[in-house]
């Protein structure tokens, strides 16, 4: 990108010409976690714990310790952070190139059928549906899956959890292969506490969004928010995870930009 490019994008976005969406939920001990039956190890719950606030033990500052796991709230999945993923070099948050965190977003607008239907699968019919209004998703953009699932404020509604596991819709595995071997997609997003379908440890394989996508080498991104107010193409996307020493993935602020002088 030439110093010109850059410098019409700063006076956009100095002019709000650009505008910038916040698709990050806020992190805080209530924001829900995904739930893992026994006897595997949970992630803990997001927590803050005051170190100072203006007072003695800090006169002029104020901060406080976090704690959480890497994949709390709106968060990235790098490649390792599943077995098929786990040999790749660059695909720990520390090793991933940064030329992958910027990258334009293809959003795909599912939210009626996920109104009617809490377990709603996308399938590469509803892709091909998109790309024919939409045109053709370019190699190496976010694919990001409009549910309009974070509305579900409610943690408990948000999981949705049922004696057969969670009812949250997600892509099928046939859509996820269809993302990485014929569109060869930088990565997958959602609304969803995962980057999958709730019922997709029955799939073949299981977890086709973190089994395929991770395994090629592809990101996720999940627990995002605002999907409403992006273009169906347009957007360019900045997601940046914190650089984690082998990080399996990490809690970012996923930010979208718009340019607000052109059409969608």
């Amino acid at each position: 990108m030439s110093k010109s490019v850059l410098s019409k994008l700063a006076k956009a976005i100095l002019k709000q010409d650009i505008r910038i969406i916040d698709l990050t939920q806020t992190l805080q001990p209530s924001t829900p976690v995904i739930q893992l039956p026994p006897p595997m190890s949970p992630t803990k719950p997001f927590s803050s714990e005051l170190i100072s606030r203006y007072d003695e033990k800090g006169p002029a500052w104020y901060w406080n310790n976090i704690a959480c796991g890497e994949h709390t709230g709106t968060h990235f999945d790098a490649p390792i952070h599943w077995i098929t993923g786990r040999d790749l070099d660059d695909g720990a948050t520390d090793t991933v190139n940064p030329q992958r965190f910027v990258a334009p977003a293809c959003v795909i607008d599912v939210s009626k059928q996920c109104a009617k239907d809490e377990r709603f699968l996308l399938t590469p019919k509803h892709i091909l549906a998109w790309e024919k209004k939409h045109g053709k998703i370019p190699k190496g953009s976010w694919v990001l899956m409009r549910s309009d699932w974070s509305k579900r404020t409610d943690p408990a509604a948000f999981l949705n959890m049922h004696e057969d596991g969670p009812h949250v819709p997600g892509p099928n595995a046939d859509a996820v292969r269809f993302l990485v071997e014929e569109r060869d997609i930088n990565g997958w997003g959602v609304e969803a506490v995962g980057t999958d379908a709730g019922q997709a440890f029955a799939f073949e394989p299981p977890f086709p969004a973190h089994a395929l996508m991770h395994g090629s080498n592809k990101f996720g991104l999940a627990s995002l928010c605002n999907l409403d107010q992006l273009p169906p193409t347009g957007a360019l996307l900045i997601a940046a995870p914190l650089k984690i020493a082998n990080g399996s993935g990490s809690p970012l602020r996923v930010l979208a930009l718009i340019d607000d002088t052109q059409d969608d």
